[in-house]
């Protein structure tokens, strides 16, 4: 298991990882919980949003940052962080591991990195969200293995 920095011939396997890891997330618990409607408005470009995004993750002139985890020298799972906001403050954005190489520590391994990069550059709070629902379980466990304080809010949507 290798963590990295990020490289731009990485990217189109990142964006592909992306999708791949929250397709279940977006079709199989979002869309039946918001229905058609609400779903289509919020989330109904989910992959293209996806497209878009990821190649603005890595742009350290803005202190955005992707790590890299290879395993036996295939990409395996990504991190990406920010170092903004409030002064000495950081944030885990978004973490994606490959089916195949989840529950091997990898993405442990990847938010360890990322955390000790912020560190360097003097961010003394990081903070991460992630969902409350059964998918997002895994992560809620990670986050809260490697010291992480959950802390309760709520979110709420309707259609009109």
């Amino acid at each position: 298991m290798l963590v990295r920095p990020f490289t731009e011939s990485d990217l189109p396997d990142l964006i592909d990882l992306t999708i791949e890891t929250f397709r279940p997330f977006y079709e199989d618990y979002v869309h039946p919980l918001l229905g058609d409607e609400v779903f289509r408005h919020q989330h109904g470009q989910w992959e293209d949003d996806y497209r878009s995004d990821v190649p603005t993750l890595h742009d350290p002139s803005n202190a955005r940052f992707i790590g890299v985890g290879e395993i036996e020298g295939h990409l395996a799972g990504f991190v990406t962080w920010k170092e903004e906001g409030r002064p000495h403050h950081g944030q885990i954005y978004l973490l994606a591991v490959a089916q195949t190489h989840r529950n091997q520590g990898l993405g442990h391994e990847l938010c360890r990195y990322a955390v000790a990069q912020m560190k360097s550059h003097g961010v003394e709070v990081v903070e991460v969200g992630t969902g409350d629902d059964a998918f997002h379980a895994a992560a809620r466990a990670l986050y809260e293995s490697l010291g992480f304080t959950k802390i309760p809010i709520a979110g709420y949507l309707m259609g009109i």
